[in-house]
């Protein structure tokens, strides 16, 4: 990919490599990585081998490190023994390696924060015997229960497990951390009518379904120092209901992340399949711009940024010709929004922040899907 002139190329230098604050965290650029499912951590621990992953993008020039989604310490948070947990001895020994080759690096980093509710089927490890659980034990797009809708108690346990985590992060050198609230996972179905048909407090209009995750960020919040990051990953899309949507307005979206904002989420990390599609008529903000508009408070956009392909469809084994992110740029000048997270691109590319932070765009490599079946 080319830009289309010498002072487009300079004006990305000068604008991605202004340092940004979320609380008490300064990232040195405006460059995210985002969180991609790698399952290359046997019995849930990250190894050498994903310290380096992670710490070469750093020292390529990615300001923000967000980890692979990681499991919680509840029994029913994941479904394979290869996806790294944030719990345990062991796990939690690997992740300070990476916090600490992270920060060497000259990066920063925080760990994504994960419980995968009803997309677990039972019998999946790394604990076979748990049930699958949600707000009302409904899959995506089904219309009778097929696991267990929670109870107090278990509400309380996935509380409790978000927040032993947070404080795992903070103790072992982490710079913040990340609540997975996206793409039909566990706190994701609670905030959607979808798959949240409970008649109690957790339940109803979009400020009940969102008291769940106010709950969670809460218990977070009051768990780590005031001055410790925490970001909130939220998406209108779902992995089996791409048109889904938590808001059809603005005013909708707003009574979803005010009472997070005011819970204690720091920043918010804006999920989309494209980031330069409008999220609501009437205006070219993106969902980035709009999270932004609607809380005050710092947020990451993302959503194929460098490629012109679906992500999903990437995802699935295609590859993604380059796009320009001049736009991304003009967007990020106007403070629409405050990082940009770069997912397929930089898991392609672990030098795509150096290209870009110095103008070297022909040298940037297209999407190859047999890039995830590696950690290079």
């Amino acid at each position: 990919m080319t830009a289309t002139t010498t002072e487009s190329t300079s004006r990305a230098a000068r604008i991605l490599s202004r340092p940004t604050a979320i609380n008490g965290l300064t990232v040195p650029n405006r460059i995210a990585m985002a969180p991609m499912t790698r399952a290359f951590s046997p019995g849930g621990i990250p190894g050498a081998d994903v310290a380096s992953y992670y710490a070469r993008r750093a020292a390529a020039g990615v300001g923000l490190i967000v980890t692979e989604g990681t499991y919680v310490g509840h029994e029913s948070a994941g479904q394979s023994n290869d996806i790294p947990r944030f719990h345990g001895e062991e796990q939690l020994a690997g992740w300070a390696k990476v916090a600490a080759d992270v920060h060497a690096a000259g990066g920063t980093i925080v760990p994504q924060l994960w419980h995968i509710g009803m997309v677990r089927e039972q019998g999946q490890p790394p604990y076979a015997e748990a049930p699958a659980v949600g707000p009302s034990g409904l899959r995506i797009g089904a219309d009778e229960p097929t696991g267990k809708a929670m109870t107090q108690r278990d509400l309380d346990d996935v509380i409790g497990a978000f927040a032993e985590a947070a404080a795992a992060a903070e103790r072992i050198g982490f710079d913040g951390v990340e609540i997975h609230g996206a793409h039909g996972y566990l706190v994701d179905q609670f905030l959607w009518a979808g798959t949240n048909r409970r008649t109690d407090a957790y339940g109803g209009d979009p400020v009940a379904r969102a008291r769940f995750a106010e709950e969670l960020v809460a218990a977070v919040r009051e768990t780590v120092s005031s001055d410790f990051p925490v970001i909130f990953r939220y998406s209108q899309w779902k992995q089996e209901a791409y048109r889904a949507r938590l808001a059809e307005t603005p005013e909708e979206l707003e009574a979803v992340l005010a009472p997070l904002a005011a819970a204690g989420v720091d920043a918010f990390h804006a999920s989309t399949r494209r980031y330069w599609l409008p999220e609501f008529d009437g205006s070219d903000l993106n969902l980035a711009g709009w999270t932004r508009k609607l809380t005050g408070k710092p947020v990451i956009t993302v959503g194929s940024v460098g490629l012109d392909g679906d992500f999903i469809k990437g995802f699935m084994g295609e590859g993604s010709p380059l796009r320009g992110i001049d736009d991304l740029l003009d967007r990020l000048e106007a403070e629409e929004f405050d990082l940009i997270a770069v997912g397929r691109a930089l898991l392609q590319d672990p030098e795509w922040a150096a290209k870009v932070l110095s103008d070297r765009f022909d040298e940037l490599e297209p999407y190859d899907a047999a890039a995830l079946k590696t950690l290079s």
